[in-house]
């Protein structure tokens, strides 16, 4: 059942990210389409990721990783028909916004 509640979760932070962040648009198929992707990228493609990422990781101390995230969302709006994000600032803005909101949120999470 939790899962569901961090679905739910996610799904309102994107929606809070689209509403805040000037040049985002997403509908509510959309939204889903879009937090279920990134939870299979962060599933299956994030340890490969941060594993060739490491390097410019460690010189950052850990920043770039904000923009990895910023490319997925970039990557992910060329996928997803009806997401749009106007540029890469947007995207980088959008992907912290929405990670802030969705921790916050999910804080709030009974663990069963």
């Amino acid at each position: 059942m939790t899962t569901i509640y961090h679905l739910i979760a996610s799904i309102v932070a994107v929606f809070v990210g689209a509403y805040i962040i000037p040049g985002v648009s997403v509908t509510p198929v959309a939204a889903l389409v879009l937090v279920v992707l990134l939870g299979v990228i962060n599933m299956f493609f994030r340890p490969l990721i941060r594993l060739l990422t490491l390097p410019l990781n460690i010189l950052t101390l850990g920043l770039f990783s904000f923009v990895v995230n910023a490319g997925i969302i970039m990557l992910l709006a060329l996928i997803i028909p009806d997401f749009h994000v106007a540029t890469f600032w947007t995207a980088f803005f959008f992907s912290l916004l929405v990670s802030l909101v969705t921790a916050f949120l999910g804080s709030f999470i009974k663990e069963d």
